[in-house]
């Protein structure tokens, strides 16, 4: 693609401006900032891409991994503002889904130990456990709220704090994973994913495209369940006080 051309594209952006503003929905100055960071993000990590892979530095391809990570829990953790200590938790859950994927992925020889292959995958799959996360903490806050009576009366009936909010923690989880599991279902029909669609435009055969893409979509399955599952694990007590009262954090 010419500079001339991605240069177009920004007409997909004034478009949604346009009836940003047509429709007084506020978002003009959302949509814009988004764009920029969107646009310099993408191009550094371009630069930075082609550089790791003409060095091939093991140390080099950590610190992006981690970066990676730090960035996604950041994100993701603001959906628990409020939750002393979810940053760290959120950062956990992504760190340990990662590398659960990629010591199997890497361990079983589906994919080779390069860092197209390892970036690639992980910034996939980073971003997926990212995605989920946020839902589970939004989801959380929203059924503790709604929960909040029927928790309190476990809790003044006796119930430990992993009993009283038993219930939120599966709603949540579930809830987290719903979009992953649809996406599962009508991956090849509804909508042909990214990876996919890229390696086809690159020239790829779209047999071999297709595996890559079963790859993904089943590392994404696993990937959701370990994040919500292990988050909820680690964050539960957040919600309660030393003294066992129910926490409610800010709302956004």
């Amino acid at each position: 693609m010419s500079l001339t051309a991605l240069a177009f594209t920004l007409l997909f952006v004034g478009i949604t401006v346009f009836a940003s503003m047509r429709q007084k929905l506020g978002l003009e100055r959302d949509i814009l900032i988004g764009t920029v960071r969107a646009a310099v993000q993408l191009l550094a990590i371009g630069l930075v891409l082609q550089y790791l892979f003409r060095t091939r530095q093991p140390m080099l391809l950590v610190l992006v991994v981690a970066a990676m990570i730090a960035v996604a829990a950041w994100h993701a953790s603001r959906r628990g503002r409020g939750l002393r200590g979810i940053l760290a938790r959120v950062a956990v859950s992504i760190a340990a889904t990662e590398a659960m994927i990629m010591l199997l992925l890497l361990g079983l020889g589906i994919i080779g130990d390069t860092p197209q292959y390892i970036i690639s995958i992980s910034g996939m799959t980073i971003g997926n456990a990212m995605v989920v996360a946020g839902l589970y903490l939004n989801q959380m806050k929203r059924d503790v709220e709604a929960s909040r009576g029927e928790i309190e009366t476990l809790l003044a009936l006796g119930a430990s704090a992993r009993q009283a909010i038993q219930l939120s923690l599966q709603r949540a989880v579930k809830a987290s994973m719903i979009p992953t599991i649809d996406g599962m279902k009508t991956v090849g029909i509804v909508q042909l994913p990214g990876m996919m669609t890229g390696m086809i435009i690159a020239g790829a055969d779209p047999l071999q495209a297709v595996r890559y893409q079963i790859l993904i979509v089943f590392a994404f399955t696993s990937s959701a369940a370990v994040t919500s599952i292990l988050l909820s694990l680690l964050s539960y007590k957040l919600w309660f006080t030393k003294d066992m009262r129910l926490r409610m954090p800010a709302r956004d």
